[in-house]
């Protein structure tokens, strides 16, 4: 006897299975099929991510991925929304309210640097989105709650920093911060590229850590009395 019929029966047993599971689980579905769509998007892009392939990844069917998302825009605009999020949130985690201005800048630059490394679905939503010119992330009604805190807590170190002759009186926190997430996001988008060009692998361990060192040096020397 065929045991492909058996095997078929059995793969679909399963799946639906899973998919009564996450019934269920409103809150698990969603949150599984925004970590199966961060992969598909960061992996294809937005042309060439595939909603089949987002649902199986998620272990549900195109149906509840339009329940919980509507259709594939809102749903590569609730991904890219939710990156934010998550780096947003891991930076409150640093303190910045309760550190020295100096050791504040020292740690959101080795922070953002490690964020990118550890996170290149991020640095690929990114490069997506600004190929489609922030066509979607124009369209979000949380942009400015995403962001107004880490602009906002910048600007007080800065603040205090030139209060106590640290700062240059013109240091802007927005520069800063362009400062960081550049040297950190060239670097990386750019890796093969650069390693190519010029000989160096420069995802070699130490080549990371030297640039890491870079970051820190340059962002804090560029705001430096």
């Amino acid at each position: 006897m065929d045991g492909s019929g058996e095997a078929g029966r059995t793969g679909r047993g399963r799946r639906g299975v899973s998919e009564r599971a996450n019934q269920r689980d409103p809150e698990r579905t969603r949150a599984a099929i925004l970590d199966a769509a961060t992969v598909e998007f960061a992996g294809n892009g937005m042309g060439g991510a595939r909603v089949d392939a987002i649902a199986e990844r998620a272990g549900t069917n195109k149906r509840m991925l339009y329940h919980y998302f509507g259709d594939k825009e809102q749903l590569y605009l609730a991904v890219l929304e939710q990156a934010y999020i998550n780096i947003r949130s891991a930076e409150r985690a640093l303190d910045l309210a309760n550190r020295s201005p100096e050791d504040g800048i020292r740690e959101l630059s080795l922070f953002t640097w490690r964020y990118f490394l550890d996170n290149p679905e991020f640095l690929s939503l990114l490069g997506t989105e600004n190929l489609h010119r922030a066509r979607w992330l124009r369209q979000s009604k949380r942009l400015r709650e995403l962001h107004s805190h880490l602009i906002g807590e910048l600007a007080d170190l800065l603040q205090r920093g030139k209060a106590e002759g640290t700062f240059i009186e013109d240091a802007d926190p927005l520069h800063v911060y362009l400062t960081i997430a550049s040297l950190g996001y060239f670097y990386l988008s750019n890796q093969y590229t650069l390693s190519t060009i010029f000989g160096r692998d420069l995802i070699e361990p130490a080549n990371v850590g030297r640039w890491e060192h870079h970051i820190v040096h340059v962002t804090l020397a560029s705001i430096r009395r």
